[in-house]
This record gives C-alpha cells, structure tokens and sequence, in this order.
C-alpha cells in the first residue's frame, strides 16, 4: 500500500536533488568549536575545517564551566523529568532560569519550551482569536510563519523593514478595511479587536536588524502589541547583551519576546518566551507545546544558569564578538565581495550581481571546503530568488588567524570563479 507513495515522493527527492537543493549532512567528529573535525561526504576521510557556519556566536558550546554546570546538576536533578511541566515536570532551577530571564530582559515574567520554534508555535493561538490582527514582516523565520498560521487571528504581511508599509497594514486593521484583497464596500467594516506586530529581532538570512524604535512608536500610535523573535541577538547583541532590543533602545517597551539557548546561548537546546505578566500566564494555561512536551531537560537549565553568570561577570566575549565581526566585515568589503551592512556576526556574501547565482554559492561553497573553510550555499527557495549567497557566521571562537585563513580562502576563490 506503500508503493503509490513511494514512487511519488522519489520523484520529489529527485527534483530537490536535480534543483542543486538536496541538503546533506556534514558529520562532525568533534566538540562544536571553531576548528571542527568533519566528514563530507558520507564515508569520505575526516577533515579538519574551520567552522563559519554556526550559531556559537560567544564560543560558549564547549565552555568548560558550562560543561561543569551541566554535569552537576545531572547528579542533582537527574537526567530528565518524564512529564510536562504542570503535571509533574517543574523544578526548581527551571523556576530559578525564568526568573533570570525576565531580569535580563527587563520584563514580568518568562516560560520556558524546549526551543524558539515551539515558543513561537504556541504563542499567537493561545492570545489572539478570530476578531484579532497580526502583522508580521515578510522575512520572519519559519516558525512565525508556523505559529501564525495555527491561529484564528487575520493575518496582514508588511514589506521587509518597511515602515510606511507596516503603518499602512495598521491602519488597515484599526479601520476594519476588508484585508482580503477587496475594498472593504461590500461588507461591514470589522476593525481588529487586538493587534500583535510579529518580527524577527535579527533576520538569520542576511543579517540586518529591525527597527525595533520605529515598530514600537508605531505600536503606540495604533495601539498594537509587539512581538520580537530575538534568537539571533540574545547574549550578544547591544551594550550588555540584551538583544536586539537594548541595540535598538527598546527594552521594557516590548510585549512579547521569544528567544533560544541554542545559539550564542551555549547551543544546546530550549527556548523561552518571556514579556507581559498576562500572557505569560495564559501561555501556562493554553499554549500547547508547552502543555503537552516534557519539560527542558536539568542538565541544560544548569547549564544555562551558568551561561548568564558569564555574561553578567564580564563583556569580553561580547566585545571579542564585535572586534572580529567589524575586522572580518571590512576585510571581505575591501576585496569587493557583496555584503548586507549590517554589524551583526551573520555576513551574508551574495552573489546577486550574477544569473548563474544559485550555481556560484554552491560551487564556491564547496571549494572553500576543500581550502578548510566550513560554510554553507544558500539559494531559492530558501532565499529570494536572485539572492543567492553564503552566509558567513562569525564567532568569539575565532582568532584573528582564523579569519584570516577565511579572507585569503574567499580572496583565492572568488578571484578563481571570478566574482571579485
């Protein structure tokens, strides 16, 4: 009964893999650092790269006081808890992490999921219903996407970082136009009951930051609520770490943040989302990930109690981050390689200027493989088409050897394939 299927799901794999899509997996032999042993492809002798594909933006992966912290509280509290959290699955330290978490982010109060993707999956159904809006920008990571779609609440789409358009889709919702694509004449305005602004704080593809000032000022204007996905600028990003919402100046102006402790972080796993005192606690009540999915494992609270006691101890990891990125930043600019400004550590070098642009993140990528240098090809559909590009990603782990080793690489190639 399975043959039907079978054979139609084939010739799906071998469209992704006739597109230049099909993703394999590099097996890495080693801690996650920034010189990584790996194998690829399968089967292939191992080979020691240089890592600059990685969210371990502050090198915190293999940290040993981390290591330490993880491993103490496995004798303490135990492997895992094998239950949800209001059933029978809440300890201390979990109770202990929420609360760090909300003074770092200056809110009232912090639930904890086993990742960003399941904080966003089950925010927007447990808080908005069908009288409601949300107004999301159109790059917003996947699992916005996800999380708006399970909900009742309409949905309006604002161009990329675009105010006018977002304040144009507001006005949309606070006069209750028909936002169905018609003109509104036909039918009884229905003006949105509650209004949510959905955004990345950082976008993962090309590295930019949102307006999180102007978002806000509009938010008050209109009455809306703001969301701020910040999994690519929590620990690292603004003067003390705080995210995309210090760098912007809008921290406690914020309604809803959900954010990772897999990325800078220390890497491993779970997520938060961390704001408004009363939706939190509805969040408790409805949000369905969190009600049915085994609470964050002891060892990676520990671990991540730990985490923010490095960072509230000192900067320099923080500060080794930014150096590295500006250094790296210029470098790359100088040789003519096509960069998004921006000073976040995701360096996105694209390839936009070229018809063949999707072949030349491919090829170029794994030509940098074979020079040592360990960085992926993007090209539609995951990003724009026309948009191809390799998205550098720079860490506290570097030195300034290793970048280098990676400029020289990206100077050798590219001159080779005759994109600089």
């Amino acid at each position: 009964m399975y043959q039907r299927t079978k054979y139609d799901l084939k010739q799906e794999l071998n469209l992704i893999k006739e597109a230049g899509l099909f993703k394999d997996e590099r097996v890495i032999l080693s801690d996650q650092k920034a010189c990584i042993e790996v194998t690829y492809p399968p089967g292939s002798q191992a080979k020691k790269v240089l890592n600059f594909c990685s969210n371990n933006y502050l090198g915190l992966a293999n940290h040993p006081k981390i290591i330490d912290a993880a491993i103490d509280t496995l004798k303490t509290h135990g492997f895992g808890l094998s239950s949800v959290r209001f059933i029978c699955g809440t300890q201390d330290i979990h109770k202990k992490l929420e609360q760090v978490i909300a003074d770092f982010y200056e809110t009232d109060n912090t639930i904890l999921y086993t990742s960003c993707f399941d904080a966003n999956g089950g925010l927007f159904e447990s808080i908005l219903g069908q009288d409601d809006v949300i107004i999301t920008d159109l790059l917003n990571h996947a699992s916005i996407i996800d999380g708006i779609r399970l909900c009742k609440a309409r949905r309006l789409i604002y161009d990329h970082s675009d105010m006018k358009s977002l304040e144009q889709k507001l006005q949309l919702a606070r006069e209750g136009a028909d936002i169905w694509d018609s003109t509104g004449l036909e039918h009884r305005p229905n003006p949105a009951k509650n209004i949510m602004i959905a955004t990345d704080g950082v976008f993962s593809m090309d590295g930019d930051i949102a307006k999180l000032r102007e978002i806000v000022d509009l938010a008050y204007k209109y009455d809306a609520m703001v969301m701020v996905d910040d999994s690519h600028a929590t620990g690292f990003l603004g003067k003390h770490g705080r995210g995309a919402l210090e760098y912007c100046g809008v921290l406690g102006e914020v309604d809803v943040i959900t954010s990772t402790l897999g990325k800078a972080m220390g890497g491993a796993s779970g997520g938060f989302t961390t704001g408004r005192r009363e939706i939190i606690q509805l969040l408790r009540q409805r949000s369905r990930p969190y009600l049915f999915s085994n609470t964050v494992a002891p060892a990676i609270v520990g671990a991540s109690l730990t985490v923010f006691e490095i960072l509230k101890e000192s900067d320099a990891l923080r500060e080794k981050l930014e150096l590295n990125t500006k250094y790296f930043r210029e470098k790359m600019k100088a040789l003519g390689f096509d960069l998004i400004d921006s000073v976040h550590p995701i360096v996105p070098v694209l390839f936009r200027k070229f018809d063949n642009d999707a072949h030349l993140a491919t090829t170029m990528s794994k030509e940098l493989y074979n020079e040592g240098i360990y960085v992926i090809g993007f090209s539609y559909p995951v990003v724009p088409k026309g948009q191809a590009r390799i998205r550098v990603q720079i860490s506290a782990a570097h030195e300034k050897d290793h970048l280098d080793k990676c400029i020289e690489a990206f100077e050798s190639v590219g001159k080779r394939l005759k994109v600089i």
